[in-house]
């Protein structure tokens, strides 16, 4: 099972992916936000019959997986291949950075691209969502 937002930019809808069926989950939640994701809506939808909520059209657009998310955080360098391809040397500490949260998109949305660019890297190879709050968690406690 797999948490979407679907529809057109800007009034899309929480839904989720079972079995290749997208399943409506707007009488479950409002939205799948900062707010609603964790351990939350998963708990909450371990309670359902999902096979009872509406199916939606498996062509919808998807849109980004979280609603105004707080902060976009990025790792670079974050594959061997990646750092040597670049000539550089493999980071001993990850290099994060922060980017704007008006970035991201949904997976087959156009990516506008400012006019004056010289160059545009817009590859990202992984993204996840860290749903409960935490910090200096021991690595036998995390989830």
């Amino acid at each position: 099972m797999k948490f979407l937002r679907v529809g057109n930019i800007g009034s899309e809808k929480p839904a989720l992916l079972d079995n290749n069926i997208i399943r409506d989950l707007s009488s479950v939640i409002k939205d799948i936000d900062q707010d609603t994701i964790g351990d939350g809506l998963i708990n909450t939808v371990k309670k359902l019959d999902v096979s009872k909520l509406p199916q939606l059209d498996n062509n919808l657009r998807i849109g980004a997986s979280v609603s105004n998310p707080s902060k976009f955080l990025g790792i670079g360098l974050n594959f061997l291949d990646h750092a040597l391809e670049q000539n550089l040397e493999p980071p001993k500490e990850p290099i994060i950075f922060s980017k704007a949260t008006t970035c991201i998109c949904g997976p087959n949305d156009e990516m506008l691209i400012p006019k004056n660019s010289q160059k545009t890297d817009w590859e990202v190879e992984i993204a996840f969502v860290i749903g409960k709050k935490g910090k200096n968690i021991p690595l036998a406690e995390a989830e």
